[in-house]
């Protein structure tokens, strides 16, 4: 076991429809809980042209724009990786995610396919928001949406645009406050 740190990676993409491969992953913003000063974005170039409107709409981004000027997936996916191998310098970088299975199943697929590997392990498995929040605090389900979370914590300002970049530092921070939280 290493002497270093876990750090915890917040993850946050932005994607074209519900499942990669058939749909895009648009935009990939990271950022370490509790070192605000370390965080990653890229856009991406889309793989298909399959995407569903809806899901296009919450992020804003333009497909017509990410097809001319987006790194290509393999670019933009090395990068990222790189971010996260560089990290190891500091601690051992974990990922985490709200939801983990969301933004999990892209990012992995993504590193899998475009990179070979996955900087966050085999599995590509780490933290999820809501399961840590449920265990940290004895709630139920329902009472673990991020919204929920942040009013728990007495935590304003920090909105949720649905930019990758702006998000993952929005869970960096609730995840930080979540792990100092101290209930009753």
């Amino acid at each position: 076991m290493s002497d270093l740190p876990e750090l915890y990676v917040a993850v946050d993409v932005e994607a074209d429809g519900p499942i990669p491969g058939p749909y895009s992953m648009l935009s990939l913003g990271m950022a370490v809980a509790g070192h605000p000063e370390l965080s990653f974005y890229t856009e991406l170039k889309p793989i298909s042209d399959e995407f569903v409107p809806k899901a296009l709409a919450v992020s804003g981004l333009d497909r017509e724009r990410l097809i001319r000027e987006a790194p290509a997936p393999e670019v933009a996916m090395q990068h990222a990786a790189r971010w996260v191998n560089g990290l190891r310098e500091r601690g051992r970088p974990v990922f985490l995610a709200a939801p983990a299975v969301w933004d999990g199943m892209f990012v992995h697929w993504y590193f899998v396919r475009f990179v070979g590997h996955s900087p966050f392990g085999a599995t590509g498995s780490g933290v999820d928001l809501r399961s840590y929040w449920m265990g940290r605090t004895g709630c139920e389900w329902v009472q673990t949406r991020k919204g929920h979370i942040k009013h728990a914590l007495g935590l304003t300002g920090l909105p949720h645009t649905h930019h990758a970049g702006e998000d993952a530092a929005e869970l960096a921070a609730v995840f930080d406050a979540a792990r100092r939280y101290q209930d009753g």
